[in-house]
C-alpha cells in the first residue's frame, strides 16, 4: 500500500481521552492546537470520547495531530481508528505504539537489539503483595501505564508493597512488572524522525521522577545538554535512536535511561511514543536546544503525518 501523505491543511488535534493522563493530554493538546493555528493551519480541537471515530468524521480533517497520552491514546487503540478512517496522523502507528506501551514486551525488543535492560519479572498484584518477587531494592510498575502512575519503590528491609498495590484506590490493573532498581542518573533522549536531538539529565528532590516531579513547576530540573562525557552522550543518543527504530516508531519519540556510573551501565527503561508537549515537557526543550521552535516542532509533526503509519 502506498503511503498517503499530507497535502492539505485542516488539522484535528485529538486530546483528552479517558486515561489517567487525561489532564496532561488536555494541556499538551491545547498547546499543540495553539501552535498549529499560529503556523497557519486550519485547526479543530477534539476532546476524545469513546465515540472518537464519529467525532473525527464530523470534524472532517485532512490530518490528525495526536495529543493523547496513556492507555487508549498511545497503545495502538486510537491509531487503529485512524488507520480504519484512512486519515494521515502523527506519531507512531499501531504496532509500535502497542509494543512501546507494554513495558515487558518492549524490553524484549530492546534486549534483542543489544540494548541494556534491567532484570524484571511479570507479577500480579496478589503475587507482589504476598512476597518479594525480586531481592530489594526493586521497582513495581504497571505494565501499561505512563507518567509514572502506579510506580512503587521497594527499599531494602521493607515488606512487600501490599498496602499500595492492594489499596482500594489502585486503578492501574492487575498485571505488573517488578524490575531491578538501577541506581544513578536519570537521562532522556528525544528522537525526531531519524535524528536524536540531545540528552537531558533530570534531577528532582523527590524519590524519583514521578508525576508531580514531571508536571509541577519546580518539581524537577532539566539540564540540556546533560553534563556528560561526549562518548556517553553519544551512547545515549545512539541507544534512543536504536530503540525508536527497532520498535518501528515514527515521528517523535522519547526514551528514558538510568546511568549507573559505578558500573558504567546505561540502561534503557522505556520509550514514549506520545511524549508530553506541555510547557514543562522534555521534547520541546530539546528541540529548542537544537534551534527548533515549538511552533516549528508542531508543524513538522503535522507535515510528517501519514497513513498507513
Amino acid at each position: 500500500m502506498t503511503e498517503r501523505t499530507v497535502t492539505m491543511t485542516r488539522v484535528a488535534v485529538v486530546y483528552g481521552g479517558w486515561s489517567s493522563e487525561r489532564d496532561i493530554s488536555l494541556t499538551s493538546g491545547r498547546q499543540m492546537a495553539a501552535a498549529a493555528r499560529r503556523a497557519g493551519f486550519e485547526t479543530v480541537e477534539i476532546d476524545a470520547t469513546r465515540q472518537l471515530a464519529r467525532q473525527i468524521e464530523d470534524a472532517n480533517p485532512d490530518v490528525i495531530l495526536n495529543g493523547l497520552h496513556g492507555p487508549g491514546g498511545e497503545d495502538g487503540i486510537v491509531q487503529g481508528i485512524f488507520e480504519v478512517l484512512g486519515i494521515p496522523y502523527s506519531h507512531s502507528g499501531v504496532l509500535a505504539s502497542a509494543l512501546a506501551m507494554d513495558k515487558i514486551k518492549s524490553k524484549l525488543v530492546f534486549a534483542e537489539a543489544g540494548l541494556d535492560v534491567a532484570r524484571d519479572i511479570a507479577v500480579t498484584r496478589e503475587e507482589v503483595a504476598g512476597a518479594h518477587p525480586l531481592k530489594p531494592p526493586y521497582v513495581v510498575k504497571p505494565i501499561h501505564e505512563g507518567s509514572s502512575f502506579g510506580v512503587v519503590f521497594v527499599h531494602e528491609g521493607e515488606a512487600p508493597p501490599a498496602r499500595y498495590v492492594m489499596s482500594p484506590d489502585w486503578k492501574y490493573g492487575d498485571l505488573l512488572m517488578a524490575e531491578e532498581f538501577i541506581p544513578g542518573r536519570e537521562l532522556t533522549v528525544a528522537v525526531m524522525g531519524d535524528r536524536a536531538l540531545a540528552v537531558t539529565e533530570i534531577t528532582t528532590l523527590r524519590e524519583f521522577y514521578d508525576f508531580d516531579a514531571k508536571y509541577t513547576d519546580g518539581g524537577s530540573q532539566h539540564v540540556v545538554p546533560a553534563d556528560l562525557p561526549e562518548a556517553l552522550a553519544a551512547r545515549a543518543m545512539s541507544a534512543a535512536l536504536t530503540a525508536h527504530k527497532v520498535l518501528g516508531c515514527r515521528g517523535v519519540s522519547r526514551s528514558d535511561f538510568r546511568y549507573d556510573e559505578g558500573r558504567d551501565r546505561l540502561v534503557i527503561l522505556e520509550t514514549n511514543t506520545q511524549p508530553g508537549m506541555t510547557p514543562l515537557s522534555l521534547v520541546p526543550e530539546q528541540a529548542a536546544y537544537r534551534g527548533i521552535s515549538f511552533d516549528d516542532l508542531v508543524s513538522w509533526m503535522i507535515e510528517d503525518a501519514s497513513c498507513p503509519r
